[in-house]
C-alpha cells in the first residue's frame, strides 16, 4: 500500500515537470511531499522545490491551487498578472491565490543559482501548473 503514495508523487512530478520543462529541460523541480489533507476534505497539500540555474526562467503559467513561495537561495523575480514584478531575496516569500496568472518567475542573477520552496493547496484532480498560451 505504501507504493501508491510514491506512485502518485512520481506521477505528479512527471506532470508538473513535463509542463515546466517545455522551455528548458534543465530546470529542476522536486516534489518533496504530496499529502491528502484529513482536515480539509477534497484537498491536498504539496511541497515543491524549484531550482533555477543562473539566468533561468519558468514559462508563464497559472496554478489551479493556492501557492506560497519562499526563497531558499539567491534572488527570484516574480510577477503575477495585474501586479508589478518584485525581486525576492533569500528568506522572503509571497502568496498567489488560486487561478493567478504567474507571468514572470525567474532567477534574478545571471551568475548564481536560485532555489524556491513552494507550498500548494489544491484538489487532487487539479493541475499543479498550467502553461499560459500567450
Amino acid at each position: 500500500m505504501k507504493a501508491l503514495p510514491f506512485f502518485a508523487a512520481a506521477l505528479a512530478l512527471s506532470l508538473f515537470t513535463s509542463a515546466a520543462f517545455a522551455h528548458d529541460p534543465s530546470e529542476k523541480v522536486t516534489v518533496l511531499q504530496d499529502q491528502v489533507l484529513k482536515n480539509a476534505p477534497g484537498k491536498k497539500a504539496m511541497m515543491i522545490e524549484v531550482d533555477y540555474k543562473p539566468g533561468q526562467a519558468s514559462i508563464a503559467h497559472k496554478h489551479d491551487g493556492t501557492a506560497m513561495a519562499y526563497v531558499l537561495e539567491g534572488e527570484v523575480i516574480s510577477q503575477v498578472k495585474g501586479e508589478q514584478a518584485i525581486t525576492y531575496k533569500k528568506g522572503q516569500f509571497w502568496y498567489e491565490p488560486a487561478g493567478s496568472e504567474h507571468l514572470v518567475s525567474k532567477n534574478a542573477s545571471a551568475t548564481k543559482p536560485a532555489k524556491l520552496l513552494v507550498f500548494m493547496v489544491l484538489s487532487p484532480d487539479e493541475q499543479v501548473l498550467i502553461p499560459l498560451k500567450n
